[in-house]
């Protein structure tokens, strides 16, 4: 007897869930984003999140939620209840590099997290300043191995630029300097000015400069190059364990139902082909996320290998 109520439980138990998932969404969804305004996860989420709207027929709204390298926006959604009405549009930053670099990360991105949709990844493009003395990454190199005290600018302590500066170094077995800034904006205003030799940017960020003179690309982080930037070489062709691209995944809380997550990943894959969304990723260098929703698990888990290796080989930490 017991069993039998168990298993009628269980059962309106899941028919819930399917009638949940069938009415989904009933009023406007949050994407907390973990970052400033302004920012390229702020851009994106909400170019994303307009094409969801349209699809979903619910509004979409976003709250910046910056501070302690993503963590202060992705604890707002690990607390929030897993409905699908409180979401994340994650970072390399919040799943894959703060978990090595922060010793008391309030939440585990493997299990607090629900992962939904791989929206989308881009290269870094590694620039100096138009005049630099370094035409090439030979030079750069060179440099940092004759004591010439080579320095690199990043938007923080722990983010993917800054391991991507660790890793040229570890590669190349070069010296070069880490001079962290507290916006990736004021870190290329010192690479254009010479106070710092070079740094890691978002290509979109970059170009308008390149194409005015005052940066030059030495570059690319990703070992298939830049859609924007197809005539820079990638690191990759000199250091071939060089391979680092930034990616952003629409995440959830922990429990959310597969079949809410189905609709949301279904959502975003009709959303990346928007032409809205097309036409911003284009213009910024991103390229759309592919991956099924049974994918993610695994990616996550081999991103968090990769830059926790580069973390630990550099001794990169924030308390």
């Amino acid at each position: 007897m017991f069993t039998l109520f168990r298993n009628l439980a269980v059962g309106v138990a899941l028919a819930a869930t399917g009638a949940q998932a069938q009415d989904y969404p009933t009023g406007p969804i949050k994407i907390v984003v973990p970052f400033g305004a302004g920012t390229s996860t702020d851009q994106v989420a909400r170019v994303l999140g307009d094409a969801l709207s349209a699809d979903l027929g619910q509004p979409f709204i976003y709250e910046d939620r910056p501070g302690a390298g993503g963590a202060l926006g992705t604890m707002e959604v690990v607390k929030a209840a897993a409905d699908g009405y409180t979401l994340s549009l994650a970072t390399v930053g919040t799943i894959a590099i703060n978990p090595s670099l922060y010793k008391k990360l309030p939440y585990d991105p493997k299990t607090d997290l629900t992962p939904i949709a791989m929206v989308g990844y881009t290269p870094t493009l590694l620039v100096v300043n138009g005049t630099s003395k370094y035409q090439t990454l030979a030079d750069l190199v060179a440099a940092s191995k004759q004591g010439e005290g080579l320095t690199f600018a990043s938007a923080g302590n722990g983010t993917s630029g800054h391991l991507a500066g660790e890793l040229l170094g570890i590669e190349s077995q070069g010296q070069m300097l880490h001079i962290p800034f507290n916006s990736g904006a004021e870190g290329l205003t010192a690479v254009m000015s010479g106070e710092v030799d070079f740094m890691f940017y978002h290509p979109v960020a970059a170009l308008p400069n390149i194409e005015a003179g005052t940066l030059r690309a030495l570059g690319v982080s990703g070992v298939d190059g830049s859609p924007v930037a197809p005539e820079v070489s990638a690191i990759a062709d000199t250091y071939p364990n060089f391979d680092l691209v930034a990616w952003w995944m629409l995440t959830g809380p922990a429990g959310l139902s597969p079949e809410l997550a189905q609709t949301l990943h279904d959502a975003v894959m009709q959303g990346l082909k928007s032409d809205a969304v097309t036409e911003h990723f284009k213009n910024s260098g991103i390229l759309s996320g592919k991956m099924n929703m049974q994918e993610l698990p695994a990616f996550v888990e081999s991103e968090l290998a990769k830059w926790g290796k580069i973390a630990d080989a550099s001794n990169a930490s924030v308390d």
